[in-house]
């Protein structure tokens, strides 16, 4: 039997908003956070998935999945950067700001073109302790704008400014400095430190940039995609499921029309109407979401 969600919407709904402001004042800064994404984008945490959202926490054990299309850019507690391209999957083993204030992280690309860019070392006051691993190659970060990708064929580490020191699997570790320069791992076989060419290296970096126009969501977006208002609870928790389960934050909101109440499932923070309409035309061309009546509007 399926039990009413009315009044609990409704008492999420009416939550104080000083109480509000009051939390997120106690709460610390968190380690990572969502910046922005274009749909759609979900991270597992334990037995959980959850649809990626702007300003959306994430923590040490997540491992953050990308789909068709799709990109992500996280921001980390010592203000660098983490864009992460199509098809992607990071993970978080650990994402700390220590007691003696060093910020430490480790990830690991499993799959995927990924960029680390930090910010300029007179912003964060602190240190750093952050390592990538693109698959089987290890990259410890110096301070520097670092490019990558794990492949079936290969992975690559690719330096723009800065430096990195590359570990190779059963090597010994060595450092990439000059810009452009990178490492390839192929089919485990190291290849000689190469530069890569201007052209090659604009369609490297296309992979981790947003496409504006494309379903990107924002902490800033204003514009929305709406399921048309549902009179059945029952009802707009399949909407709700079926969205988030696609990598859609959905949120159900409780409204009244007269004395009936309704239902409205929406999909917020994208960036621009046509990034709205494209997210509606990825909605639609999913197996089980053409059904629904989707509206774009602020």
């Amino acid at each position: 039997m399926r039990l009413s969600i009315g009044p609990a919407l409704v008492a999420l709904a009416l939550v104080s908003s000083d109480a509000a402001f009051a939390q997120a004042k106690a709460r610390p800064a968190p380690s990572a956070a969502v910046e922005s994404v274009q749909l759609s984008a979900s991270v597992e945490r334990g037995k959980q998935v959850l649809p990626l959202a702007p300003g959306m926490e994430l923590k040490g054990g997540d491992r953050i999945n990308t789909g068709a299309r799709s990109r992500l850019i996280l921001k980390l507690a010592d203000g660098s950067t983490v864009k992460l391209g199509e098809r992607g999957s990071l993970f978080v083993d650990r994402m700390q700001v220590r007691n003696d204030g060093i910020f430490e992280a480790a990830l690991f690309v499993a799959e995927g073109a990924f960029r680390f860019t930090t910010e300029a070392l007179d912003k964060f006051a602190g240190k750093r302790e952050i390592s990538i691993a693109v698959n089987n190659v290890t990259a410890g970060i110096r301070g520097t704008d670092l490019w990558g990708k794990s492949t079936p064929e290969s992975d690559i580490v690719c330096v723009i400014h800065g430096s990195v020191e590359v570990t190779p699997p059963g090597e010994k570790p060595f450092t990439l400095d000059q810009p452009l320069s990178f490492y390839a791992l192929e089919t485990n076989v190291s290849k000689p430190v190469a530069t890569v060419l201007a052209d090659k290296f604009r369609e490297w970096a296309a992979e981790t940039e947003e496409e504006p126009g494309q379903g990107v969501a924002t902490r800033r977006g204003k514009w929305k995609v709406s399921v048309a208002a549902i009179k059945k609870s029952g009802e707009a928790l399949d909407a709700y499921n079926a969205l988030r389960k696609a990598g859609y934050p959905a949120q159900i909101i409780p409204s009244k029309a007269g004395e009936e109440r309704i239902y409205g499932v929406s999909v917020s923070n994208f960036e621009s109407e046509k990034d709205a309409k494209s997210a509606v035309e990825a909605l639609k061309a999913q197996a089980d979401l053409p059904k629904y009546d989707y509206k774009v509007g602020m």
